[in-house]
């Protein structure tokens, strides 16, 4: 079976396709800068179950990316991107959270998209996808925002919302977004579009 190097992997990107992952980069640190406002009422309403309802917006960028450009190693520019671009504008978390949550991210959106192929593609994989990549960062932002004060109960209530929110949010809904894009012919240069 023949490998390829990570050097060739990255070859394959279009500059199209850079453009695209640069362009909902920004978007997302845009969108990132009013959501902690958002957050913040929602924690004064209903502390951190009701702030764990909109996750999946945070991670949507990249895993919309993943949908539209289908090649191994767009999650990792695409966050890469995202935490760049969200350090120059201003992160409401600190620099350090925007670059920890871009790894977790990348890291658990490329290894689920290979154990698909990255030829998975339906409303499934996609909510899994979006599932999936919670856990290891509410595992690091537990400790970097002393989530750990909340109690386990709350914790474990605050992940399960998490995780419902990153498959609604950040998969199927980037399965919509995608598709809804598609069909209006915006997309016919992309992997998505062929």
């Amino acid at each position: 079976m023949k490998t390829k190097s990570i050097g060739s992997i990255f070859q394959s990107f279009t500059t199209l396709d850079i453009v695209l992952m640069a362009m909902l980069a920004t978007a997302n640190a845009v969108v990132t800068m009013y959501l902690s406002t958002v957050n913040q009422m929602l924690n004064s309403v209903g502390g951190p179950i009701a702030t764990s309802t909109i996750t999946g917006i945070y991670m949507l960028y990249g895993v919309l990316a993943c949908y539209i450009i289908r090649k191994p190693g767009t999650a990792i520019i695409t966050y890469s991107f995202g935490a760049i671009v969200q350090s120059f504008l201003g992160v409401a978390y600190g620099i350090a959270s925007a670059i920890a949550a871009a790894l977790c991210y990348m890291i658990v959106v490329e290894v689920v998209l290979a154990l698909f192929r990255y030829k998975r593609w339906d409303a499934i994989s996609m909510s899994i996808l979006g599932g999936t990549m919670v856990p290891i960062w509410f595992f690091f932002a537990a400790q970097m925002f002393g989530y750990t004060k909340w109690g386990t109960s709350i914790l474990m209530i605050a992940l399960v919302v998490r995780i419902i929110s990153g498959m609604i949010l950040a998969g199927y809904l980037s399965k919509v977004l995608g598709d809804l894009l598609a069909k209006s012919g915006l997309l016919s240069r992309f992997s998505i579009g062929r």
